[in-house]
Formats: C-alpha cells, structure tokens, sequence
C-alpha cells in the first residue's frame, strides 16, 4: 500500500493524502489520544455515531470511548481523490469484528500534512 509519495529530493518529499488515514491507525492502536487527536483540523469534525458530528473537546471525548474499547483497527484504503489540497477518502475499516466504511475528507496543510476536516466512520449511513 503507497502511502508516500516522492516529488523531488526527500527535502521535498510529498505526504500522500492517504497517509492521514494511516497516522489515525497507527495512533489508535497505540491508544494515543493526544496523536490520534493531531490527525484532525484544529476545527475538525468527527461524526461518532450516524446524524451526529462533534468537534473539540467533544470530538476528543468520542475518540476517547473509542480507544478505551482496547480493541485495534484496521484501515483499507478503498479510494483516494484528491484536487488542490483536499482529499476524498473513502476506507474500509474493522475494529473487533465489526467492519464499515468511513468517507473522509482531508486538508493538506502548510506544513505538507494531511488531516481530517470531517472523519466519518459511518460514511454510508
């Protein structure tokens, strides 16, 4: 699975928009809630349950029940479309036996980072 690209030398290396999906996996299963946390917008939008959307402090107490489960996720990459710094990221997910569809759309910052703008694990409900 490419989730790097390179443009250039490695000073110019690009982030693959994909890669906000794998930083959130990686932050999950280590139970990181502080990086799992770094992978939105400051003003990021996480939808915890189907019709409902949380940001902030909110959206951190979400995550958090989610770690706390103590189960890992795994990511499938389904597609990724990306246009002048914004992604569409549809990814098929399992956490403990249960399986979704998230669609998610990422923001490539200055800093070359990509992080979600909205993450919603439901995107198919």
């Amino acid at each position: 699975m490419v989730t790097h690209f390179a443009s250039g030398n490695a000073h110019t290396m690009t982030i693959h928009p994909v890669s906000v999906a794998h930083a959130f996996a990686a932050a999950f299963n280590a139970k990181d809630a502080h990086a799992v946390d770094d992978v939105y917008e400051p003003g990021g939008l996480f939808v915890p349950e189907p019709g409902t959307t949380v940001t902030g402090a909110a959206r951190r107490q979400a995550n958090q029940r989610f770690l706390a489960t103590g189960l890992p996720i795994e990511l499938t990459p389904r597609h990724v479309y990306e246009h002048d710094g914004i992604a569409l990221l549809i990814v098929d997910w399992t956490i403990g036996g249960t399986t979704g569809t998230a669609t998610d759309v990422a923001r490539k910052g200055a800093d070359g980072r990509w992080r979600y703008v909205i993450d919603n694990p439901f995107g198919t409900a």
